[in-house]
C-alpha cells in the first residue's frame, strides 16, 4: 500500500491534493523549485505563468504558476504499466497566491498510484515530489 502523505507532515491533503505553505513569494518559490529540480537532475518540461497569460487577454488571476517536471527514468515504467498515467505525468506543481500566502499544491502520489492501480514498486517512483516540494518551501 502506498505511503499516506498525511502521515508525512504535509500541510494539508484535500481531495487527493497536497498543499504546503511557502514562506517565499510565488516567484521565489518557483525559482527555488526550479533549483531543486535542477539539483536532482530532473527534467524541467515547462513553467507556465498562468496569471501572466490571463493578463495578456485582459483577465485577472491571482499569482499562479504551474511547474511541469519529471524523470523519464522514473515515469516511463509507470506509463508502460499504466498508459493513462501519462495524463498525470510528468508531475505538476502549482505555485499560487492564497490571500498573500504562497502555496504549493500537487496531486498526492498515493492518489496517482490508486487512480492507475500501481503496485508499490511503481508507486514509489512518484513519492520524490514530497521531498522536492519540502525543499522548495523550507526556510
Amino acid at each position: 500500500m502506498p505511503v499516506d502523505e498525511k502521515d508525512q507532515g504535509h500541510d494539508d491533503v484535500d481531495g487527493g491534493i497536497i498543499t504546503k505553505s511557502s514562506p517565499w513569494s510565488v516567484a521565489d518559490t518557483v525559482a527555488r523549485l526550479e533549483a531543486v529540480i535542477a539539483a536532482k537532475k530532473m527534467k524541467l518540461f515547462a513553467v507556465i505563468d498562468q496569471s501572466s497569460e490571463a493578463e495578456a487577454v485582459g483577465l485577472d488571476l491571482r499569482d499562479t504558476t504551474l511547474v511541469v517536471f519529471g524523470s523519464p527514468q522514473a515515469g516511463t515504467p509507470v506509463m508502460v504499466a499504466a498508459p493513462l498515467a501519462a495524463l498525470d505525468l510528468p508531475l505538476k506543481v502549482l505555485v499560487w497566491d492564497d490571500g498573500g500566502q504562497s502555496k504549493v499544491s500537487y496531486t498526492a502520489p498515493s492518489e496517482i498510484a490508486a487512480r492507475y492501480k500501481l503496485g508499490d514498486d511503481l508507486a514509489a517512483r512518484l513519492t520524490g515530489i514530497n521531498a522536492l516540494t519540502d525543499a522548495a518551501v523550507a526556510d
